[in-house]
């Protein structure tokens, strides 16, 4: 005999968010441990951490109503995986961030800031994969951005993300709160925010500069 989880078309997707959600928390928790033991390279658990953060604020988000507590929903599944809780939920960025924004700390630059910024660009850049193109949703995003990178003073003032922001919020000023990027618009909108994002992270100091 067959055993349904659900009843109809949206409690199916209900689970199937579960589902997915606590493969990320999973998938995060392996990764974490994997780092620790030095068992994968910095680079390539800063770019898997990097994808597993924006998945999991993509989902988290849409799972708000049912998922108000992501600490509920892992007690009730009995999952053990603080160090994927410290990542996703109270840092929001890789380790290797957090070690790069200490040094940059050193420098007088905070490192709260620099943390600020990558979940800025996160953010933004998994907003318009979700197709959120309105001009009074993407005009924030960039703006919150544009705020935090020109909070950091080891940013030259000509700094490429610094100086596309600027053009961006400029063009998206003369449109209406109601008009949507096209979607050549939007494709150019990622493409210098990715370009931006990863000149940032190679403007950052290494850890033992």
């Amino acid at each position: 005999m067959e055993v349904k989880l659900w009843n109809d078309k949206r409690e199916r997707e209900m689970y199937e968010n579960f589902a997915e959600l606590y493969a990320i928390i999973k998938a995060t928790e392996k990764l974490e441990k994997a780092y620790i033991r030095d068992v994968i390279s910095p680079s390539d658990y800063e770019a898997e951490c990097v994808k597993l953060i924006a998945h999991f604020k993509t989902l988290s988000s849409s799972l708000k109503d049912t998922v108000p507590s992501i600490e509920s929903f892992v007690d009730k599944y009995k999952m053990d995986c603080r160090a994927a809780l410290n990542r996703l939920v109270t840092s929001g960025v890789p380790a290797t961030v957090e070690h790069r924004a200490a040094a940059a700390a050193s420098n007088t630059t905070s490192a709260a800031t620099v943390a600020e910024c990558v979940q800025n660009f996160i953010t933004a850049m998994d907003s318009l994969k979700l197709n959120m193109v309105a001009v009074d949703q993407v005009y924030p995003l960039l703006s919150d951005l544009s705020t935090a990178l020109n909070k950091l003073s080891l940013l030259p003032p000509d700094f490429e993300g610094k100086t596309k922001m600027k053009e961006w919020l400029g063009r998206l000023s003369k449109m209406g709160a109601a008009d949507e990027l096209t979607e050549q618009q939007a494709r150019q909108l990622h493409f210098d925010l990715e370009s931006s994002y990863n000149s940032f992270m190679a403007a950052l100091p290494s850890a033992g500069t």
